[in-house]
């Protein structure tokens, strides 16, 4: 049975059909467009930045914690290049995980990376979640969560 999140508000969903007479399947909480199937289910922790990507790695939709986490608002995002716009880096495999994710169709689960959120602030350690689409229109969704910060992360070296 297909399982769907909502990339707005995170809500997670069954359901056997994919769509309703040839129109996207919305969201029934808060009324989004549209919600993306997955594989499996995942659950999008809080601090979780959900944002949608077409077949281009375009970003398309920032949805759920996405301003908080990275500090950008939708507008600055949208139609631009996902790894660029959230200045995504430091893959342990040196390999772009979200062209892995568009290029072979394949989930890429738990990536080390780090991210350069909005203002002045230095690049931030996160965990990168990719998940291919599995319906006609292609595209992406991206889940960044920022790694957690220990008392110790304060402290001076």
């Amino acid at each position: 049975m297909p399982v769907f999140i909502c990339p707005r508000c995170a809500r997670r969903t069954t359901g056997s059909e994919r769509r309703r007479a040839h129109q996207p399947r919305g969201c029934e909480s808060c009324g989004f467009g549209f919600v993306f199937e997955l594989m499996d289910d995942y659950y999008a922790a809080p601090n979780t930045a959900l944002v949608v990507c077409d077949q281009e790695r375009r970003v398309i939709a920032a949805g759920h914690s996405a301003t908080a986490v990275t500090g950008y608002h939708e507008h600055t995002l949208i139609g631009r290049d996902v790894v660029e716009a959230l200045g995504l880096g430091g893959f342990a495999s040196g390999a772009d995980p979200v062209e892995t994710a568009r290029e072979w169709g394949v989930r890429q689960l738990g990536v080390a990376c780090t991210f350069r959120p909005a203002g002045p602030s230095q690049d931030r350690a996160a965990v990168l979640d990719v998940f291919p689409a599995y319906d006609d229109d292609g595209g992406l969704l991206v889940a960044l969560t920022p790694a957690v910060r220990t008392s110790q992360d304060a402290l001076p070296a």
